[in-house]
């Protein structure tokens, strides 16, 4: 039976960068932007939701400039007519906000978790709840010390219940400092939770911000930015309560943030940057072009589209995604470091 996917209307024109999925335009159904008049000058980090009722909500940290105490946390929602106008919903009188992360977890409020404190080696943990579908949120409460909840993309529920947590430490001080992931888990709704130990990295891959996918045969998996210019990979197969040593994907990464999904039919998504290190920035790269790559098994990678490739100073960067009910693809990120947009694919045009 089909989806019940709207009619295509191509608000942007996306340009296309042959060899990477330039084939299938035709799956990009709308292209917008959330925020097109903000109050800031800067505004990254997004994170995007499916709320009980179909609503589609965002939310991302903006303000004068990343770690500046004046940068807060800012949230919309998605009506019939368009995204509505942002709000600032998190903020703190001295650090900087940092990392929104959205999620609706089944039959409870939507929460929204962020980071506060000068640097992500000193921030802490925060959580809001909303009832309403971010109408009203809760008083922000801190989480417990050594839990830091999703460090940038979205938890999972697992079959039993379990809330799963992406998260990773960096740890040192600025000049030398180090990344590892550790993931945590929740098995009362978020009232408590533990932090798992380090993930190996036998190989000297040191990663931050990871995705959790869930493979076939019920194997989870992660994919995290890494320093070394590629994707990072593990497994679980005991629920996330350990993971395999870190390996690379055959994926580049150009020290820049990613996320992935789980489709319904069982096929795994990931948005990225498909560039490594420029050799004039060792460790960094650029942040475009930004791609859509599918796998069936979590290892093997195609390229099957480009939402983004024309240089530009900041680029296209920290993308978020998730699927909706209605089987589409929702994708928002951060558009040179001044606006957030999102994008949204159908995904049975890609191959």
């Amino acid at each position: 039976m089909p989806l019940p996917f709207p009619s295509r209307r191509l608000l942007l024109a996306v340009p296309l960068l042959l060899g990477l999925g330039a084939a299938a335009p035709s799956a990009i159904l709308t292209s917008e932007v959330i925020d097109p008049a903000p109050p800031y000058p800067q505004a990254h980090a997004s994170t995007i939701v499916e709320l009980p009722d179909a609503t589609i909500a965002a939310s991302w940290f903006g303000g004068s400039g990343e770690g500046r105490p004046d940068v807060a946390i800012w949230f919309a929602r998605r009506a019939a007519k368009g995204w509505e106008t942002p709000v600032a919903v998190a903020r703190d009188a001295r650090f900087p906000t940092w990392n929104p992360v959205l999620f609706q977890p089944p039959g409870q409020p939507l929460h929204l978790f962020y980071k506060v404190g000068p640097n992500p080696r000193d921030w802490w943990g925060m959580v809001v709840t909303s009832p309403d579908g971010g109408r009203h949120w809760s008083a922000p409460v801190r989480l417990p010390d050594g839990v830091l909840g999703p460090i940038k993309n979205k938890p999972v529920v697992l079959a039993d219940g379990t809330w799963l947590a992406p998260s990773s430490r960096e740890v040192g001080t600025p000049e030398k400092n180090r990344w590892f992931l550790r993931m945590e888990r929740s098995t009362d709704r978020g009232r408590t939770w533990m932090a798992g130990p380090e993930i190996a990295s036998p190989v000297g891959l040191e990663a931050i911000q990871p995705s959790v996918l869930t493979l076939r045969d019920g194997t989870l998996a992660l994919v995290a930015r890494t320093r070394q210019g590629v994707v990072a990979t593990s497994r679980s197969r005991d629920g996330g309560r350990t993971w395999s040593p870190l390996a690379a994907l055959a994926l580049p990464n150009p020290n820049a943030g990613t996320d992935a999904v789980t489709l319904a039919d069982g096929r795994q998504l990931i948005v990225y940057n498909h560039a490594a290190h420029d050799p004039a920035t060792p460790g960094d790269g650029p942040r475009w072009p930004l791609n859509v790559a599918l796998s069936d098994d979590g290892v093997h990678w195609r390229a099957v589209l480009t939402l983004e490739s024309r240089p530009i100073k900041d680029g296209y960067a920290y993308p978020a995604v998730i699927q909706s009910r209605d089987g589409r693809v929702h994708i928002s990120y951060t558009w040179n470091r001044t606006r957030i947009r999102h994008v949204v694919l159908d995904p049975r045009q890609l191959r």
